[in-house]
């Protein structure tokens, strides 16, 4: 998987590819917004890392480029321009993504890993889903815990769903905000903690460890 990243900052984008790299990506980066209009039509990436203000072409410019020109690969916002209308501005002119400086690398690093998995969805994304004891059926929206039915309101079963699908991986509290309740913005609510903690007691059946592990400042792992 190839990635282009465009910021101006210098040490910021070198300490990006240094992460991507170090994760199995192969990463380039510019700093000039016509360099990097430039290097999408030349070259194939799988995604692009985007800053907002750049020298040359803004940000923002570039995205509805890209879009007009029918570029299809996902787009990550990466800036300090965190007003909800900035990120509502960005997430219409067709940003897949966007995440606000200062932010916890881990965190870049699971979206990335999110959006390049959406093009390439396969066979398996469809209708059953099993981690350990754990089995999902989509279809039938039902769980199975050690063979055992266990029911799911809805919404706990969209957030089961969305954790089995990223089991391994660090989740954001973010994230899970913004695929499970569908909000671009925090509402400063505890429904996450609420709901994680109704998963757990269903999913754990008194077991010393949790399916479901905390990473503290960073999110939720959800342990295959």
């Amino acid at each position: 998987m190839k990635i282009l990243v465009v910021e101006d900052d210098r040490t910021l984008a070198d300490y990006i590819v240094r992460g991507l790299t170090e994760a199995g990506y192969r990463a380039d980066s510019c700093t000039d917004g016509k360099d990097a209009l430039y290097r999408a039509a030349a070259e194939d990436y799988d995604l692009i890392i985007l800053d907002r203000m750049l020298p040359s072409v803004d940000g923002m410019t570039i995205l509805r480029t890209l879009r007009a020109s029918n570029k299809t690969l996902p787009v990550l916002i990466l800036s300090a321009l965190s007003d909800v209308d900035q990120r509502v501005e960005g997430l219409s002119a067709g940003a897949d993504d966007y995440l606000t400086k200062p932010f916890a690398f881990a965190e870049l690093l699971a979206r990335v890993q999110v959006l390049l998995r959406r093009p390439g969805a396969d066979s398996r994304q469809s209708t059953v889903l099993e981690t350990g004891a754990i089995r999902l059926d989509l279809s039938r929206q039902k769980v199975w815990v050690q063979g055992r039915e266990i029911a799911f309101q809805p919404r706990e079963f969209r957030l089961l769903e969305y954790l089995m699908r990223h089991a391994g991986q660090v989740v954001s509290r973010t994230m899970l905000l913004e695929n499970v309740w569908d909000y671009h913005f925090d509402p400063q609510t505890n429904v996450v903690d609420v709901h994680i903690s109704r998963l757990r007691q269903k999913l754990d059946h008194g077991q010393e460890t949790s399916v479901i592990r905390t990473v503290r400042g960073a999110g939720y792992v959800f342990e295959s």
